[in-house]
C-alpha cells in the first residue's frame, strides 16, 4: 500500500508538477510578475501528489471520510464551466430543459404522452416532432424527440423552428379581426373594393360575390391546388352520397332501437333501394381519382413573388368551383387574396403588419419562412422517397402563400398565441367577478365569432366538428347518459413539404365557482410540430390535452 503511495506522490511531484507548473510559471511571467522560483514547481508537484495519495488511500480504505471542500485558490486556473442543461450533448429522446414547479403535478399525464408521441413517431417513421403544453396559461410540458437535422445528429428540442404550415391561417385571421374591429375592414362586401385586381367572377352564366367572411371560410368557390374542376366535384359528390349513406343507416339504427329491434317495411325499402343502386352504378359511383395535395406542382414552386398582389396572378383568372356560399372548398388561394385585402386595408404590407401583431403577442421566434436569413434552430425537412428511403424535401418557396400556409414558428410561440385566442374567448365571462382583468388582444365577440362553427363547412381533421373562421371547431355534446361526451375544442392542423403540425385550444368546462375563484385563460393548450409531411396530429394533441385535463382536475 505505502510503496503504491510513495510511486503515485513521486510520479505526480515529477510530471504532473512539471507540467502543471511550467504552464503556470509562463502564465505568472506574461501577468508581469516576478519569475517563480525552481522550489515551486517541486512544491506543488509534491502537495498535488500527497493530496492524490490521501485521497487514493481514503478511497482503498474506504472508511475515512471525505475532506471538506477547500477554499476557492483566486491564483488557480480557470476551469471549463459546464455546459448548460439544454446545451449538454443528449440521446435525441431526452427532455432539454428542466421541468418548470408546477410540471409536477403532471408528471402522469407527461409520461403517459410522451408514450404516445414516440408510438406515433415510430408509427409514422417521423424524423424529429416537438411538442408544447399549457395549463391555464402556463406553460408545463415541452419536449422534443429524434432529430431535427439528421444529417447532423442535430436533436430536436423546445426551441426548434419548423413549418407550421396552415396554422398560418389562425394567424392572419388575428389580423382581419384587428382590422375588423377597428372599423377598417367590412366583411360582407366584394372583396373588389379592396383589391380591384382580382376580376369579377361568375358562376354558370351569373354573376356572383366573393366576400372577405366567405373567403376565411372556405366557402368563396376559389379552387385549391387541384385545377381539374370535373374532379373535384366528382369526388364532393361521391362524399355527400356516401355521408347521406351513412346518415341513413344511423338513422335506422336508432329507429330499431326504440322499437325494441323490430324492423320498419318503409326503411328496409329504402336501404334495399340504396343498395340496388350502388350495384348498378358499380365502379362508376366512385369519382376520378383526384391527385393528393403533395402531388400537385403548385406546392413546389420556386418562384419568388414581391407582394400579395403579384402572387393573385397564379389563380385570379381561374373560374370558380362552386357557387360562392353554397359548398366548402378548402383553398390556400383564397388566403393569399385575404393577405392582398389585409395590405389594403390596413396600408401595411401583408408581412410588416403580421410583424407587429407577432410582437404584440410576445411570438418573438415566429417568422416567415425565407430561404436567405440565417434562422436560429431551424430543423431541416423530409420525407421518404418511392424506395421507403428518408430524404431531403425539394426548396420551395412560400411567399405565394405567407397567409395560408408560409411561417415558421416553436411549439412555444404557438401556445403563447393559443393562450392569448383562449383569454380574449374567456375574459368576458370574468368580467363581472374581476374588473381589474386586461382586456383580450381580441374582444370577446369578436372571439365568439371566430369560434363558432359556420354551416355549410367541414372540419377534415375530425368529423365530428365545423369549420369557422381560420379554426377548426368541435361543439359539446353528449349523446347517451353514461356514453361518450364530446368537448369543445378549437385546432387547426397544417401540412407542409416535408412539415406537419396542430395547434388545439380545450377550453375548462367553466361553472360559477371557477368565475369567481379564478382567472382566464383556463384549459389546455397544445401545440405540436414534426419535420415529415402527412402525419396526422389532431386526435394524438386531443388525447394529451384530455391527459393532462384529467390531472389538472385533480389539483386542489
Amino acid at each position: 500500500m505505502y510503496r503504491l503511495l510513495s510511486a503515485v506522490m513521486a510520479r505526480a511531484a515529477t510530471t504532473g508538477g512539471c507540467a502543471w507548473g511550467c504552464g503556470r510559471r509562463a502564465a505568472h511571467q506574461r501577468a508581469g510578475l516576478p519569475p517563480l522560483g525552481p522550489g515551486w514547481v517541486g512544491g506543488l508537484g509534491l502537495g498535488l501528489g500527497l493530496a492524490l495519495g490521501v485521497k487514493l488511500a481514503g478511497g482503498l480504505r474506504g472508511a475515512s471520510p471525505a475532506p471538506p471542500a477547500a477554499a476557492p485558490d483566486p491564483e488557480a486556473l480557470p476551469q471549463a464551466e459546464p455546459l448548460q442543461a439544454q446545451e449538454q450533448p443528449i440521446a435525441p429522446w431526452s427532455p432539454q430543459t428542466p421541468a418548470p414547479p408546477h410540471a409536477r403535478h403532471f408528471a402522469r399525464a407527461i409520461d403517459s404522452s410522451r408514450d404516445l408521441l414516440h408510438r406515433i413517431k415510430d408509427e409514422v417513421g417521423a424524423p424529429g416532432i416537438v411538442v408544447g403544453v399549457s395549463v391555464d396559461g402556463k406553460e408545463v410540458w415541452s419536449e422534443g424527440l429524434g432529430y431535427a437535422d439528421v444529417e447532423n445528429r442535430v436533436p430536436c428540442k423546445p426551441e426548434t423552428v419548423m413549418r407550421i404550415a396552415s396554422i398560418s391561417k389562425s394567424l392572419t385571421m388575428v389580423a382581419i379581426a384587428k382590422l375588423w374591429e377597428a372599423g377598417k375592414l367590412d366583411l360582407d362586401i366584394p372583396v373588389q373594393h379592396y383589391v380591384p385586381e382580382f376580376p369579377e367572377k361568375e358562376y354558370e352564366g351569373e354573376k356572383v360575390s366573393v366576400t372577405t367572411r366567405l373567403l376565411i371560410s372556405h366557402l368563396s368557390g376559389i379552387r385549391h391546388y387541384e385545377k381539374d374542376m370535373k374532379k373535384v366535384k366528382e369526388e364532393k359528390a361521391y362524399k355527400a352520397l356516401k355521408m347521406m349513406k351513412e346518415m341513413m343507416e344511423s338513422d335506422q339504427e336508432k329507429e330499431l332501437k326504440e322499437k325494441g329491434g323490430k324492423s320498419n317495411e318503409k326503411n328496409d325499402f329504402v336501404k334495399a333501394k340504396v343498395e340496388q343502386d350502388n350495384e348498378t352504378k358499380g365502379r362508376n359511383s366512385k369519382p376520378c381519382k383526384k391527385k393528393n395535395d403533395f402531388e400537385q406542382g403548385e406546392l413546389y414552386l420556386k418562384e419568388k413573388f414581391e407582394n400579395s398582389i403579384e402572387s393573385l396572378r397564379l389563380f385570379k383568372n381561374d373560374p370558380l368551383f362552386f357557387k360562392p356560399g353554397s359548398q366548402f372548398l378548402y383553398s390556400t388561394f383564397g388566403y393569399t387574396l385575404l393577405a392582398a385585402i389585409v395590405e389594403r386595408a390596413s396600408g401595411y404590407k401583408y408581412l410588416d403588419y403580421m410583424q407587429k401583431i407577432f410582437h404584440d403577442l410576445d411570438m418573438l421566434t415566429t417568422v416567415q419562412e425565407e430561404n436567405e436569413p440565417v434562422i436560429y434552430n431551424r430543423a431541416r425537412f423530409y420525407v421518404y422517397n418511392k424506395k421507403k428511403r428518408l430524404v431531403n424535401t425539394p426548396y420551395v418557396d412560400n411567399s405565394y402563400k405567407w397567409a395560408g400556409g408560409g411561417f415558421l414558428s416553436t411549439v412555444g410561440d404557438l401556445l403563447k398565441f393559443g393562450n392569448a385566442m383562449l383569454y380574449g374567448y374567456q375574459v368576458g365571462l370574468f368580467k363581472n367577478a374581476n374588473e381589474n382583468l386586461l382586456p383580450g388582444y381580441l374582444k370577446p365577440e369578436t372571439m365568439l365569432m371566430i369560434w363558432t362553427p359556420v354551416p355549410n363547412t367541414e372540419m377534415s381533421w375530425d368529423k365530428e366538428g365545423k369549420y369557422a373562421m381560420a379554426w377548426g371547431v368541435v361543439e359539446k355534446k353528449q349523446t347517451y347518459g353514461s356514453c361518450r361526451k364530446q368537448r369543445h375544442y378549437a385546432s387547426h392542423t397544417g401540412g407542409a413539404v416535408g412539415a406537419s403540425s396542430v395547434l388545439l385550444v380545450l377550453p375548462e368546462e367553466l361553472d360559477a365557482e371557477a368565475l369567481n375563484n379564478k382567472v382566464p385563460p383556463r384549459g389546455i393548450v397544445v401545440s405540436i410540430i414534426c419535420n415529415m409531411q402527412s402525419v396526422g396530429l389532431n386526435s394524438t394533441a386531443l388525447k394529451i390535452a384530455l391527459e393532462f385535463d384529467k390531472d389538472r382536475s385533480d389539483i386542489p
